[in-house]
C-alpha cells in the first residue's frame, strides 16, 4: 500500500479503537491493545492477516 493508502487505513482502525496512533516507515502503529478489533477488521479487506509480536 502507498503512504496516503495507509493513513487512511490507520484513520479508520484508530476510530474503531477509539484510539491514537500513528503511520511510521510504512507501519500502521495503534495505541493499546486492540489486537483482536484489528484482526477482525483487516480479515474483512486481506487475505491471510497474521498476528505479530507481543
Amino acid at each position: 500500500m502507498n503512504e496516503a493508502d495507509l493513513k487512511i487505513l490507520a484513520k479508520k482502525l484508530k476510530a474503531l479503537c477509539g484510539s491514537g496512533g500513528t503511520v511510521k516507515n510504512g507501519v500502521i502503529e495503534i495505541q493499546g491493545d486492540h489486537r483482536g478489533q484489528i484482526k477482525q477488521e483487516l480479515d474483512r479487506q486481506f487475505k491471510n492477516v497474521k498476528l505479530a509480536g507481543g
